[in-house]
């Protein structure tokens, strides 16, 4: 077996502890969920995980963090690619309804468990969290400029509610289509 083939049979093992960390915080609680039931998940043993993880909290650290940074840096990447604001705000708001339909249970976690996060990993993911709204703002600033910062900053707030809200419920294409239209138009309320 090559380093390669390793390195990558270790990360494909470490991303199904994550995605099997996921389901069981959002079913059943970051507090009711022990480090024997993530290994019994994906078929190790609890302290197996210890190779990956320094503990329960570090696999809770380890799934927000990641998934604020590719909020981050995947908005970044939508907005780089727009043609303009008006298209960057439209490819934002897919971005983000697509986030919200693939990614129920971390939202779930995210509202629940937050603060038993190490209080590090906490501030990342609240900084990383900014930067993702200042990126919104920064767009609805160019499309409304008399518009105070504050006010976009609310706007964009009520529209990642609406959205991350809606996906609990149903994740049809049409669930899609709605959510873009309400966003949209919440967004120029």
């Amino acid at each position: 077996m090559t380093d390669t083939t390793r390195s990558r049979a270790k990360a494909d093992r470490r991303q199904a502890m994550l995605d099997a960390a996921t389901h069981l915080f959002a079913e059943r609680g970051y507090e009711r969920v022990s480090l024997e039931d993530l290994g019994a998940a994906v078929g190790v043993s609890g302290p197996a995980f210890y190779r990956h993880f320094e503990g329960k909290q570090a696999v809770l650290g380890a799934l927000l963090v990641g998934v604020s940074e590719g909020l981050a840096g995947g908005g970044r990447s939508v907005v780089e690619a727009a043609s303009d604001a008006a298209a960057a705000l439209e490819s934002l708001i897919a971005f983000h309804v697509n986030f919200a339909l693939t990614n129920a249970d971390v939202i779930r976690v995210q509202d629940r468990d937050l603060s038993s996060l190490a209080e590090a990993d906490r501030h990342e993911v609240r900084t990383l969290q900014r930067t993702y709204v200042e990126l919104w703002v920064d767009i609805l600033g160019e499309l409304h400029p008399r518009e105070d910062r504050a006010a976009l900053r609310t706007k964009a707030h009520a529209t990642f509610g609406l959205i991350n809200s809606t996906p609990h419920s149903g994740r049809t294409a049409q669930t899609r289509a709605i959510l873009e239209r309400m966003a949209a138009a919440a967004l120029s309320a």
